[in-house]
């Protein structure tokens, strides 16, 4: 008798992003006339910069060259890859990495997911809330947590609320944890840290021999100079931080496939008889047993972006988008919504008038105005009576998408 993995049986009754799909449907198929604009999933809409696109046609040019074909490539990625990321995302900034601690990946939610196989599952694990589901659900999967509560908690994750009143920066937990997911610049809330809160979770890492899993993925929208772009930044944090990077949302490769993470050789992990381990070389196996590599046409066009055209182009497109995020954040504000987010990160975190929930209006938005959100609920308890909005869209269906709002 084959048995399933009962812990895929606790996650709640549906991922979040294919129940707003599912709803949109249903609505569209009363409606089938209605103009809906999505302000929703975090997609990207601006197509891919020149230098990109000329880098992966000469790359699928090489794949029809005897001479010049690639197969299988190195599990960690291409030198040319990765000699690229530390020059220009890490040694500007002051950070020295070695090409052994960059891993290229086909996306940073396949690591994020994929990371918790190397650390036991009775580790106890802390997340902010609200948080992007995939922190929580993979580690559900893996059997790390207990049953959900009614309010959607599980038992045996740490819950760190983030909310107005703490400028939707997580408080230290006051116990001890041993696995730490935080997100700057934030999704859902669009919040960032300063370097003198990244420091505490550096200092209370290194305190509770733990881990902080740090997921950087829209690193490239902070304008603030004062705002750390790496966690590596902080003194102290390469003996107990994993970063992740990708380049789905700073180069529009959501449909290409390529990211990054950072492993350092310093950080060190626990057996249960107390020998300190290096993870570098648990993940290199885990990436090596069940990765084959990133396609080179995509690690081709990702090299491209920091090439001074591809720099210059990709820095256009982002400026696109962060346009957009100041036109919802000042069109919402002037329409009298609480609204947080939208200058240093892509998303932007609205407060539900008149106390409704966020399901609740969702469901107004998209009847009354054909405006697609993403409820905060679905992020997390601490997100009721929020809307996470996206800066990800055209500038025009934004433009229109406010003017809308004057009908809610």
């Amino acid at each position: 008798m084959t048995k399933i993995n009962e812990n895929f049986l606790k996650l709640q009754a549906g991922y979040l992003f294919p129940e707003i799909s599912r709803r949109i449907r249903t609505f569209q198929a009363k409606n089938p006339d209605a103009n809906i604009i999505s302000l929703g999933i975090g997609d990207v809409t601006q197509p891919l910069a020149p230098a990109i696109i000329e880098a992966m046609k000469k790359a699928v040019i090489d794949m029809g060259s005897v001479a010049n074909f690639h197969g299988y490539g190195p599990e960690h990625g291409y030198d040319f890859l990765i000699n690229a990321i530390i020059e220009n995302d890490f040694k500007n900034r002051g950070i020295e990495l070695d090409k052994s601690e960059i891993f290229i990946s086909d996306g940073t939610k396949c690591d994020i997911g994929n990371i918790q196989e190397i650390f036991g599952i009775d580790n106890t694990v802390a997340i902010s809330d609200p948080v992007y589901p995939v922190y929580v659900d993979s580690n559900v999967m893996a059997g790390r947590t207990g049953q959900a509560n009614q309010n959607g908690q599980y038992d045996k994750l740490i819950y760190m609320p983030c909310t107005a009143e703490n400028n939707f920066l997580p408080d230290l937990p006051d116990t001890e944890v041993d696995i730490i997911y935080l997100c700057f610049p934030n999704n859902p809330t669009g919040a960032v840290a300063p370097k003198e809160v990244l420091s505490k979770w550096v200092d209370f890492a290194h305190k509770n021999k733990a881990i902080i899993l740090f997921d950087a993925a829209y690193e490239a929208f902070i304008t603030d100079p004062d705002i750390p772009h790496s966690i590596y930044e902080i003194d102290g944090a390469k003996e107990v931080a994993i970063e992740f990077r990708s380049f789905s949302k700073t180069a529009g490769f959501t449909g290409v496939r390529c990211a990054f993470t950072v492993v350092p050789k310093q950080l060190k992990a626990y057996t249960k008889d107390g020998r300190a381990l290096e993870v570098n070389p648990l993940w290199n196996r885990r990436h090596c047993t069940k990765f084959n590599g990133t396609s080179y046409i995509s690690q081709a066009g990702a090299a491209a972006t920091y090439a001074p055209e591809g720099k210059k182009q990709t820095r256009q497109i982002i400026n696109i988008y962060m346009s957009n995020a100041a036109l919802i954040r000042t069109s919402l504000t002037k329409l009298g919504y609480e609204v947080y987010g939208g200058v240093n990160a892509p998303y932007i975190w609205v407060k539900t008038p008149n106390g409704l929930s966020s399901w609740d209006f969702f469901d107004r938005l998209l009847t009354k105005t054909r405006v697609v959100g993403t409820p905060g609920a679905g992020f997390g308890p601490a997100g009721e009576g929020y809307l996470r909005l996206s800066a990800f869209a055209k500038p025009e269906s934004v433009k229109e998408a406010m003017e809308r709002f004057t009908g809610v």
